[in-house]
Order: C-alpha cells, then structure tokens, then sequence
C-alpha cells in the first residue's frame, strides 16, 4: 500500500469510515464476550488484511459512538497493570442493527461489484466462478 496514490489513501480511509461501525458489532459479536478496545483492534487486524487499514486509534471514536447509540454496552474496570481499562458488549439492538447493516453492506457489494463488471473496469481481475 505504500505505492498508492493520494486519492486511493482517501478513497481507503473514506470506504473504512463508512464501515467500521460494522466490522466493529462483527467482531464483539463473534467474541460472544466483553472486550477492551485493545483486544478488539487486535481481533481487527487477525481477520486479514483489514488491519493495515483499520488504524488502532481509530476504533475508539467508533466505540464510543456505538456505545452512545445503544448497540455497545461498556463498563470501565481497574487494571492492576496500567490504567482502567473499558470493556464493550454488543447489545440485543447491536446484534439487530448488525444483521440490518449485514444484508445493507450485501446489496451495496453486489450492486458495486455488478457496476465494475458492467463496465469492465474489474475484467481483468474478475476470477469468480459464474453462477
């Protein structure tokens, strides 16, 4: 990612912007437990690639929206090795809003990957078997 062009750093940063609020309720949901915000960026990044995209610091300011919405739960706990630190859950609404943006975020790539190969803009790159 190093070669990339201003305009794909911005084209990254604004696709992730808009998904992060998914990935995040993904993880915690998966996790079927509370965890910190550390725990969380580290699960981010061992689901792939998306960790060289998903910055760590990045995922506090989402926390913290999700938890002001209602879809996170948190509670702060002491830390006998540094300071406290904030645990997340996902909520009974999380997991609901989770499955709505699941088939949202799936229309959106079918309908994305559908304009591409239209216009043969992914020709080259397109290895899907057809249906």
């Amino acid at each position: 990612m190093a070669d990339e062009s201003t305009f794909t750093r911005k084209f990254r940063k604004e696709l992730m912007a808009g998904l992060s609020s998914l990935v995040l309720l993904a993880v915690l949901a998966r996790a079927g437990r509370e965890m910190y915000g550390y725990e969380i960026a580290k699960a981010v990044k061992s689901e792939g690639e998306g960790g060289l995209i998903f910055k760590q610091g990045a995922i506090y300011p989402v926390l913290r929206s999700l938890d002001a919405q209602g879809l996170l739960s948190s509670r702060v706990e002491a830390s006998a090795f540094g300071p406290p630190r904030r645990y997340y859950a996902i909520t009974d609404e999380g997991r609901q809003a989770l499955a709505e943006w699941q088939g949202a975020w799936r229309d959106m790539r079918e309908f994305v990957d559908d304009a591409l190969t239209a216009n043969g803009a992914d020709h080259e790159h397109d290895h899907r078997p057809s249906a």
